[in-house]
C-alpha cells in the first residue's frame, strides 16, 4: 500500500499523527490477537471434550441398542435454550446457560422400567449435542475475529508503520536538502554581492 504524501511540513505532520496513532494501537491489537488465539484453542479443546463425552455416553448404552426400537422419541423435546452474551477479547459471544426439556407424560407401569433411564439419557445427549453446537459457533466467531485482528496487526506492523516512517524520512530529507540549497544559494548571492561591492570600492 503506497502512502500518499507531499513534500511539505503539513503533510509531514499529518503522517506523524497517523504513525503515532498506529504505534499506540498496535500493542492493544497484539494483546487482542494473543487473547483470541488462546480462546480459539480453549474452544477447540472444549469441542473435543464434548465429542469424547458424547461418544462415552453413547458407548455406555451400546448393550441396550436393541431396546431403543421400543422407545418413543416423541416423549421428549427441547422446550427452550437459555442464553446470555458476554464479550471475549472484545467479541460478543452467546453463552449457553442451560437447556430446558419438555417430557410428555407416560405411564411408568405400561412402559418398560428402563424408559425413565432412556429419557434422562436423551436429555444428557441432547444437552451435550447443543453445547457442542454452541462451542462450534463460538469457535467460528472467534476464528473470524482472530483472523481479522491478525490481518490488522500485519497491516500495521509490515505495511503501514514502515510506510509512514519511510515517507516521513523522505519528507525530512527533502526539506533538509531544500533548506541547505536555500542556504547555499544565499551564501553564493551574498559572496557575489560582496565581490561586486569590493570591485566597486576598488574603482573609486
Amino acid at each position: 500500500m503506497a502512502i500518499k504524501f507531499q513534500y511539505n511540513k503539513t503533510s509531514q505532520q499529518a503522517l506523524e499523527k497517523s504513525l503515532k496513532m498506529r504505534l499506540r494501537a498496535l500493542p492493544t491489537l497484539q494483546s487482542k490477537e494473543s487473547a483470541l488465539r488462546m480462546e480459539v484453542k480453549k474452544a477447540k479443546d472444549q469441542i473435543e471434550e464434548l465429542d469424547n463425552e458424547l461418544e462415552s455416553q453413547i458407548g455406555s448404552y451400546d448393550k441396550m441398542v436393541g431396546l431403543w426400537t421400543e422407545f418413543d422419541p416423541t416423549l421428549i423435546r427441547v422446550k427452550d435454550v437459555n442464553l446470555s452474551t458476554k464479550k471475549i477479547a472484545g467479541v460478543p459471544i452467546h453463552v449457553l446457560e442451560g437447556v430446558e426439556f419438555e417430557t410428555k407424560q407416560f405411564s411408568v407401569f405400561n412402559r418398560p422400567k428402563w424408559f425413565l433411564d432412556g429419557v434422562s439419557l436423551l436429555q444428557r445427549l441432547g444437552e451435550i449435542g447443543i453445547k457442542r453446537d454452541f462451542f462450534e459457533l463460538k469457535l467460528r466467531k472467534l476464528e473470524y475475529a482472530r483472523k481479522k485482528t491478525t490481518q490488522k496487526v500485519n497491516l500495521f506492523e509490515k505495511v503501514q508503520i514502515p510506510g509512514y516512517e519511510d515517507a516521513i524520512l523522505k519528507i525530512k530529507r527533502y526539506l533538509e536538502d531544500e533548506e541547505n540549497l536555500s542556504k547555499s544559494s544565499q551564501k553564493i548571492m551574498r559572496s557575489k554581492k560582496d565581490a561586486r561591492a569590493e570591485k566597486e570600492d576598488s574603482i573609486w
